[in-house]
């Protein structure tokens, strides 16, 4: 078995022979931080970083430009730690803008909000099994109807290891798994904060949506279109 693993070789793109154990074929790595709003799932990545970053690892972090609440050019817990980083449209074009001398000493790469990504998961496969570098992306699993949200479970398959955070219910502060939203809006889409999301249980979770919908029947069909809110709603659960 020792000697077929030492003859065990790879062929390179230029037609020469590459060990197993080469240089060229480092393995990398992806992680997968999961969870509802408020679970911390921002703080967990930047603990990630700035602890490889504290190892001498070379890091960098992207997050989705549609994310303008707290800063531009930032990573922004709800609390209000910060890490610079940089806003794209989408990750393909990341290595491209970062320079590709820069990309070549990056050993860990961060991305935020990751479910706004499309093609989080074709990066994170070039980035982890093509350039052996270390990826650590934090994102919604799942939707205010807890439908998949974009491509983060797509990247489960991938991951190393996948972490799921849970909040705490902001009704009876229990565990929460899922996000509430408390307005009318039915777009998926809808980038706010505690001003339209609550996290809950998955009683008051069930319980919330069907106060919502009693409440869209009697407020009909006019009262939606003046875009009025449910901002009473955690006292109505």
């Amino acid at each position: 078995m020792e000697s077929l693993r030492n003859s065990f070789s790879l062929t390179s793109t230029d037609g020469g022979a590459v060990s197993a154990g080469s240089p060229h074929r480092v393995a990398g790595e992806v992680h997968v931080i999961i969870g509802p709003m408020f679970a911390g799932k921002t703080t967990a990545l930047l603990r990630r970083i700035k602890a490889e970053s504290s190892s001498g690892r070379n890091v960098v972090m992207i997050k989705s430009s549609k994310d303008t609440r707290y800063a531009i050019d930032s990573v922004v817990t709800h609390d209000g730690a910060k890490f610079p980083c940089w806003a794209l449209p989408d990750l393909s074009s990341f290595r491209q803008k970062f320079g590709e001398d820069a990309y070549n000493k990056l050993d860990v790469i961060g991305v935020d909000e990751a479910q706004f990504f499309d093609d989080l998961y074709d990066f994170c496969c070039d980035v982890a099994d093509k350039d052996g570098k270390i990826i650590i992306v934090a994102g919604l699993d799942g939707d205010y109807l807890r439908r998949r949200f974009g491509s983060v479970l797509d990247v489960v398959p991938l991951a190393d290891t996948v972490t799921k955070l849970t909040a705490r219910c902001e009704l009876c502060g229990k565990r929460a798994f899922f996000t509430l939203r408390k307005t009318e809006e039915t777009r998926t889409e809808l980038i706010a904060g505690a001003d339209v999301y609550m996290p809950v249980c998955r009683h008051h979770y069930a319980n919330g949506q069907e106060v919502i919908q009693s409440s869209k029947n009697i407020l009909g069909s006019r009262a939606l279109r003046t875009g009025s809110n449910l901002e009473a709603l955690p006292s109505l659960i």
